[in-house]
């Protein structure tokens, strides 16, 4: 039986309507997939071997768990279908663990690891971080395999567990395992996406680059009466520093920290991004940051620099006295349109050149750098993932071409050579990664249905053919 692409998409909402998605996020959420904690690792094994293999099994997927080549990290499922060699193949991507649960801080005793449903929003911790979201992929698999009796592609379910503490081992992991995750598309659901009206899809993250600006003249504090005014204030040094750095208005003045150009089809994209205000949300400032830049340019073709922290004695307990050191943590963020390596280099030629050379500056590494990525927004994948969002909800989706946050979407692009498609299911009101982290109901629903109609059209050849192919 041949089925048809509406069939597909009536099955995949069917799962929702009739309480059998909710039934599995239950279980997938019960799961305290918490990595930043060391003794739940036998909790990370035990969703990767135990919880999600099975429902993956009945539609004839091959799962294996493989070791992160980071001793203490978490594993990675790597489960799949291959239906023929010459037909394109696909990369799901997920993760499975989860920021802390913060039992003790959720409204009106909910559990994180229980799915509390109160109308509209579905309460738990991984709802929309990340379980939530790769099983609406995997529902919407099933659907497909359901009305038509196979995929029409060769499909990977890919799902690690330490996506929330910066991926350790990743990247070593995809060198190992590069032909067992080979992929003509990375697909995969995460995130908040800026409207709760429409569908939308983004192609990348913009990086970060993280470093300490640092003034030390000496160790200790000497009393203010007796040093004030005739010691180096390291305080107002830095202070002067930090403002030689941006405007009083937030302009950038670093040269090489903004980009020279950005890609016709990026800023055709990004033009057309529709936003929607969220109550309880900040409103941004018109007039911060680069001047002449719309809200949507300023986020996602720009580079926006933020003072993360800054030092100078014991603001909680002042002292009379001249200090010996003042220390403020900044962070770049930026496009693929200018190299993080570069980020530095610039700063330090800024501030000798202002007279700051007493300034040190000290990179901070681990999860404060992460790289920026891009799929180009005219990438046939690109293109048909738009058609067939737009063929399931009559309207074209919002294209961003990369995200405000972070994610691995590098390692993808470089180590597998494929294009990177995210595809957010939440809204930016979600509180992902605080107490009462939720899912909105309706995005759940029609995000099954989006997917469906996306594997549907990827098996029907409405997609770009397999690689050599």
């Amino acid at each position: 039986m041949p089925g048809s692409r509406e069939g597909a998409i009536a099955r995949a909402v069917a799962r929702y309507d009739d309480g059998q998605y909710l039934a599995a996020l239950r279980t997938l959420v019960a799961v305290p997939t918490e990595s930043q904690m060391p003794q739940r690792l036998p909790d990370l094994y035990r969703y990767c071997a135990e919880v999600l293999p099975p429902m993956l099994a009945d539609m004839g997927f091959v799962s294996t768990v493989l070791d992160n080549p980071e001793a203490g990290r978490g594993p990675v499922l790597l489960a799949t279908r291959i239906e023929d060699p010459a037909l394109p193949t696909v990369l799901v991507y997920g993760h499975g663990d989860v920021v802390r649960g913060l039992a003790p801080q959720w409204s009106n005793g909910r559990d994180p690891w229980a799915v509390t449903v109160e109308g509209d929003r579905w309460y738990g911790r991984g709802t929309v971080d990340n379980k939530g979201q790769h099983l609406i992929a995997l529902e919407a698999l099933r659907a497909v395999l359901a009305e038509r009796g196979r995929l029409g592609f060769n499909a990977k379910f890919f799902v690690e567990t330490g996506e929330e503490v910066g991926s350790p081992g990743l990247a070593e992991f995809l060198q190992l395992h590069r032909e067992a995750c080979a992929a003509d598309v990375f697909i995969a659901l995460d995130g908040p996406r800026q409207t709760t009206f429409m569908p939308e899809m983004s192609l990348g993250a913009r990086g970060g680059v993280a470093f300490d600006l640092m003034v030390e003249y000496r160790e200790g504090e000497h009393h203010s009466g007796h040093w004030g005014g005739v010691l180096d204030d390291p305080g107002f040094v830095l202070a002067h520093a930090l403002a030689s750095i941006v405007t009083p208005r937030g302009k950038i003045l670093v040269d090489g920290w903004l980009p020279r150009q950005v890609p016709a089809a990026v800023k055709a994209a990004v033009d057309a991004l529709v936003f929607e205000d969220i109550p309880g949300l900040p409103e941004g400032s018109a007039d911060w940051g680069e001047p002449g830049l719309s809200k949507a340019e300023r986020i996602y073709s720009s580079t926006g620099v933020i003072v993360l922290a800054s030092v100078c004695g014991h603001p909680d307990a002042p002292t009379n006295a001249v200090q010996g050191k003042a220390r403020a943590r900044l962070q770049v963020r930026h496009t693929v349109d200018v190299p993080a390596e570069t980020i530095v280099p610039n700063l330090r030629r800024h501030l000798d050149a202002r007279g700051f050379g007493m300034v040190r500056i000290e990179e901070a590494l681990n999860r404060s750098m992460f790289p920026a990525s891009r799929t180009d927004p005219e990438n046939p994948w690109v293109k048909a993932v738009a058609r067939s969002m737009q063929r399931t909800s009559n309207r074209a989706p919002n294209i961003v071409p990369n995200s405000s946050g972070s994610s691995p979407s590098d390692l993808f692009l470089k180590i597998l050579d494929a294009p990177c498609i995210w595809i957010p299911n939440s809204y930016p009101g979600c509180n992902q990664h605080g107490p009462d982290e939720h899912a909105l109901a309706p995005l759940l629903r029609e995000g099954l249905g989006l997917m469906a109609g996306i594997w549907w059209d990827f098996g029907t050849g409405d997609a770009p053919a397999a690689k050599g192919v």
